[in-house]
């Protein structure tokens, strides 16, 4: 089986997973935290579903799928703040540090985040 080819490979006219990078980290995350035991399959799940159904509420209808990796990154961050593993400001200083960073960088550019001093 050592000559089989990936599932995936570009050209072959499937789309990516993941439209940017950053979902694919927040989807990495997700999963490494919950493989690590910090939180379980029915608390991501419920979590997930609270995130869809609020954006779904304040938006409407996802129907392109567009919002679906925001979804993530929100349940992400409120398990991380129920499991006492990110605080809330710290999390608002990190997006605003994201935020501030990729405005600031020339396109084309890697965004990166100044070092912190803490």
């Amino acid at each position: 089986m050592r000559d089989r080819e990936p599932p995936y490979q570009q050209g072959q006219g499937e789309a990516p997973a993941f439209d940017y990078p950053w979902q694919a980290q927040v989807f990495a995350l997700a999963v490494s935290l919950q493989e690590a035991g910090r939180f379980s399959r029915a608390e991501w799940s419920d979590a997930l579903g609270r995130a869809i159904a609020k954006d779904e509420a304040s938006n409407g209808p996802d129907t392109t799928g567009a919002r679906y990796y925001d979804c993530w990154l929100a349940a992400l961050e409120e398990l991380l703040q129920a499991k006492g593993l990110a605080e809330a400001d710290s999390l608002r200083q990190r997006r605003r540090a994201w935020e501030e960073a990729y405005l600031s960088t020339p396109h084309g550019q890697p965004v990166e985040l100044p070092h912190s001093t803490k």
